[in-house]
């Protein structure tokens, strides 16, 4: 069965086993829930780009670092609506609408956002958001807009959270989470690896992660991808092990949930990626940004597939829950 008590010392031998140990419970694990064969193609689009006043360490659109980011104003509906046709089309299942907020205000830039996922729903497409802190009552008009899932990421540990930002707490990202779960939308929650954390930090997220009752039905893996101007621009790449013992981990803790492999996929070969297919990553961004940084466009991505034997999930899937688990 889904276990919601995993402590910190497993998680951490799971993490450390031999590679190749690693890779064949991980994989073992994800044949009893998914398809080993089958990923989701989603879209990340940023309808409001920039001007952020948060302080993530990472993040290029903080408006106090110097970066190459050009702020831009919330999107009109008709532009995000062709967008979602164009992706739709090439293959895509799910949509990720990002704005670079905060907080969620009640305002009309709200309303226009409740338009935007009423309108992409209705197209098809499982429609996620990530817009920065909600209250309840703003979860249950997504809710009721016909949102998917919502994506709040914890970044890290709780211990490691204050070296990356300043400007909001790891309360007020549980808060969230919690607003969202309550509302009954798919919750989205991952991290990033690469900041300059400690293996420990990446086991107190996914523990913090493995910990929730129901688990996050989506959990993002992603690579910093260092950007000049950011405090962060000097931080080394992250080994592609390290990114397919990370997935491998979280595969393992939660078995029903999506893994994706996000950010930094430009940085990682066919190999690599398929790499962390095998570890139980089944879901990927494709379209040539994410947000605001490099990512591989959907043709490379289609190709990647072929090559690989890959075939695209159907949007709405749910994952088998009551599937007994290999022990790990």
């Amino acid at each position: 069965m889904l276990r919601c008590d995993w402590s910190k010392e497993e998680l951490l031998q799971v993490y450390h086993l031999p590679i190749m140990e690693l890779l064949y419970k991980a994989a073992t694990i994800h044949r009893q829930y998914h398809d080993p064969n089958e990923v989701q193609v989603s879209s990340l689009l940023s309808i409001k780009t920039g001007g952020c006043p948060e302080d993530c360490a990472y993040c290029p659109q903080a408006a106090r670092y110097q970066t190459d980011v050009t702020v831009h104003k919330l999107m009109e509906l008709s532009e995000v609506t062709q967008r979602a046709a164009v992706v739709k089309a090439s293959g895509a299942s799910r949509m990720c609408m990002g704005a670079a907020w905060r907080e969620v205000r009640d305002n009309s830039d709200f309303d226009r956002v409740l338009e935007m996922v009423q309108h992409v729903n209705s197209m098809g497409l499982e429609v996620c958001c990530t817009l920065g802190m909600l209250t309840a009552q703003q979860a249950e008009k997504l809710a009721a807009a016909g949102l998917y899932a919502y994506n709040h990421n914890l970044d890290s540990s709780a211990e490691f959270y204050g070296e990356i930002i300043h400007t909001r707490n790891y309360e007020d990202r549980l808060n969230t989470l919690g607003h969202v779960r309550k509302a009954g939308i798919s919750v989205c929650s991952g991290g990033i690896i690469g900041m300059g954390e400690s293996v420990e930090d990446r086991i107190g997220m996914l523990l913090t992660l493995s910990s929730m009752n129901p688990h996050p039905e989506s959990v993002p893996v992603n690579a910093l991808v260092p950007v000049a101007g950011t405090p962060l621009e000097d931080q080394p790449l992250v080994d592609i092990f390290e990114m397919v013992r990370m997935i491998a981990t979280a595969r393992i803790a939660m078995p029903a949930s999506v893994v994706r492999l996000s950010a930094g996929r430009t940085r990682m070969t066919i190999e690599g990626q398929a790499l962390c297919f095998m570890a139980g990553a089944n879901s990927i961004f494709a379209g040539e940004k994410l947000l605001t940084t490099p990512n591989p466009d959907f043709d490379d991505d289609m190709n990647m597939f072929k090559k690989l034997g890959l075939k695209s999930r159907e949007p709405f899937k749910v994952p088998n829950r009551t599937t007994q688990t290999v022990e790990a």
